[in-house]
Parts: structure tokens; C-alpha cells; sequence
């Protein structure tokens, strides 16, 4: 999957991504998730050292889900990190809240891939790793109610801040190939990998 989407939307008065595109019409599919190549977003969001060391941290969190042989998907990405949160909340972000929609890698079901690669799915160990609060869905599932329902609830919550106001959040693919841009983009902004 490639980016259908040159650019992320600067922040709006509210300091957070805008739902739809400005100026785009309100049925326009120029909205939420942005679907942006990897580069966008580290281009886009590596401007401190805290920012910085998230942006590896989501990029370690790949490197071992590609390890694992999860290299088909594509990623939702949200949280505080998107947002203005140094002049929302007089502080710089702390982690970052991604959704991994992945296919299982060829061989495996769910409770194998749990079983020999348990440790990137234990949230306690992916946000003191990486700082990321990461979740999982598996594509190519049947469509039934449950699954339905699971996408609704995570673009529903990802679509507003708890205090109602509607916002915008990112898509990246997984495809490894488009860590290595973000790298250089990373290091040349100053936040080489440890």
C-alpha cells in the first residue's frame, strides 16, 4: 500500500489534527486517517528530543514486528503525540498510541504468533520498550459483527479527545521498506538511533 495522501494537515486552532482536510468538502475522502508514507510523518513530527526518541521508539517497535515476520499491514497512530500537546498541555508527549492491522505471517494463526513472539504483544513490555501504546487486529479475518464492531470502536475513539472535540489521526503502512527513510530522517534531525 502506498500513500495516497502527500501531507499531514497542520494542527488547527484546537491543536489537533482537523477530522477532514480544511477546505476539503465534508464528504470528502481527503479525512481521517491520513494516509501518509512513513517519511511524512517523522518529517513532519521530529522536532524535539522527546518527540525524537518516540519516533525510534515506533521504529524499534517495527523492526521487531518485522522480525517477527509481521511485514503486511498497516498502522493506525494517535495519542497526545499528534497532537499540540507542548501548548495544549505545557508538556512534550509522552508515547504514542498505535493500532498494528496486520496479516498474519505465512504458517501462522493468532495463538502461534502469540506463542513464539508473546513479548510484542504484552503492553507493559511494548510501552517501557518502545513508547507505544499498541494494540492489534488481524485482516483477512471474516467481516462479522464483532470485527465491525472492534474498527468502530477504535476509529471512534481515536476520532475525539476525551473531552468530545473531534480530531484527526495518521496511517502508515507496514511495509519495512519505509523504515529506512524515516531513519536517515530521524538521524538527520538529530535523534540517532541509541
Amino acid at each position: 500500500m502506498t500513500s495516497s495522501i502527500a501531507s499531514i494537515p497542520v494542527w488547527n486552532s484546537a491543536g489537533v489534527l482537523p477530522p477532514i482536510r480544511p477546505s476539503a468538502p465534508g464528504s470528502s475522502p481527503d479525512r481521517s486517517p491520513y494516509v501518509v508514507d512513513l517519511a511524512v510523518l517523522f518529517d513532519r513530527f521530529a522536532t524535539s528530543p522527546e518527540r525524537m526518541a518516540i519516533l525510534d521508539g515506533l521504529l524499534r517497535f517495527r523492526a521487531d514486528l518485522h522480525a517477527a515476520g509481521i511485514t503486511s499491514g498497516f498502522q493506525w497512530l494517535d495519542g497526545s503525540f499528534l497532537e499540540q500537546v507542548e501548548a495544549l498541555e505545557g508538556r512534550a508527549p509522552r508515547d504514542m498510541d498505535v493500532v498494528t492491522f496486520l496479516d498474519l505471517p505465512q504458517g501462522l494463526d493468532q495463538r502461534s504468533l502469540a506463542q513464539r513472539q508473546g513479548v510484542l504483544f504484552d503492553q507493559k513490555h511494548v510501552k517501557a520498550t518502545y513508547a507505544m501504546d499498541a494494540y492489534f487486529a488481524v485482516l483477512g479475518q471474516p467481516t462479522d459483527q464483532w470485527q465491525v464492531k472492534n474498527i468502530a470502536y477504535w476509529y471512534s475513539l481515536w476520532s475525539h479527545r476525551r473531552d468530545g472535540l473531534w480530531k484527526g489521526f495518521v496511517q502508515v503502512d507496514l511495509d519495512p521498506s519505509q523504515d529506512s527513510d524515516a531513519r536517515a530522517i530521524l538521524n538527520l534531525a538529530g535523534g540517532d538511533s541509541p
